[in-house]
């Protein structure tokens, strides 16, 4: 395995996984060579010590013959889940809708296994970008975005979830649509994209949602807040965006000295987008993001 700088791990849609008892960081995301076409390998992590210096790529997820994807392995996010640690993932083939599985492994390394026997995403509805969310409950969702390639003007969802993550557990409820956001622009042909979402408590206990978008100056990312404190929402969006330099599928972590950081894709244009991260403050019920490592 080498050791990598984030400016020479080519993928897109970070995700940063902190463990604690191992003292280590895994990165996962989705291969930029294969994004758009071609058929991709499965995914793979990379594993830090300290945020700069990477060791990898490691192979977590390679499909057994027979599984139902064979392109666009898409964003994939890991949590730890009681001893386990599960993947959400988006997947896609010819003839079948894309839709976001669950994976379940021993380890953050993998090898990661399907653990339903679908994605949980509605069969016919083509989606992507699923993200993990408990309530205060205990109840699991998923927040996931249906693609602008059905419904025009993308949206974004909550759907329950069994406890254990296997299958859904109700209907899809609509949060928002991508043209909501005052900053959002639509595309040529008169779409708007949702991509990335990402759910957040504040220090107050407010719940705000990272989500992506096409903004003034290409890929966008913004805030929307729900007035309720539940994932259900209402959700409002903020009058200006995040990030708005062509970077976005942003998530939240907190370092192993406890200290809130942000990792994004930029630029997004292949092939030169990277894994980036940030120092992130909390200001008065807004973050900013403050240095870059």
């Amino acid at each position: 395995m080498m050791v990598k700088k984030l400016s020479e791990i080519h993928i897109r849609d970070p995700y940063i996984l902190t463990v604690p008892t191992d003292k280590k960081y895994y990165l996962y995301g989705t291969e930029g060579s294969t994004a758009w076409s071609g058929q991709p390998v499965g995914f793979d992590s990379y594993v830090s010590e300290d945020l700069i210096h990477w060791d990898g790529p490691y192979p977590v997820f390679r499909p057994n013959p027979g599984f139902w994807s064979d392109h666009h392995y898409w964003a994939p996010e890991v949590y730890a889940f009681g001893e386990k640690y599960v993947m959400f993932a988006s997947f896609k083939a010819d003839h079948v809708c894309r839709g976001t599985e669950a994976l379940i492994s021993d380890h953050p390394l993998g090898p990661f296994r399907p653990l339903g026997d679908r994605p949980l995403t509605p069969p016919d509805w083509e989606c992507l970008d699923g993200t993990l969310y408990t309530d205060e409950d205990g109840r699991h969702w998923m927040v996931f975005c249906r693609e602008w390639l059905q419904v025009t003007d993308g949206e974004m969802y909550a759907v329950p979830l069994k406890p254990g993550l296997d299958a859904a557990e109700g209907e899809p409820k609509l949060l928002f649509r991508a043209s909501d956001a005052p900053w959002s622009k639509a595309g040529e042909q008169g779409q708007y994209v949702t991509d990335g979402p990402f759910l957040h408590k504040m220090a107050s206990g407010e719940l705000i949602m990272l989500w992506s978008t096409g903004g003034a100056k290409g890929y966008t990312m913004g805030i929307a807040r729900s007035t309720s404190g539940k994932v259900t929402g209402p959700w409002s969006q903020d009058p200006e965006p995040l990030f708005a330099e062509d970077g976005g599928h942003g998530m939240i972590f907190r370092d192993l000295n406890g200290h809130l950081r942000m990792t994004i894709h930029s630029p997004n244009v292949q092939p030169l987008e990277r894994p980036v991260i940030y120092e992130l403050a909390e200001e008065n019920g807004r973050l900013r993001y403050v240095a870059k490592n």
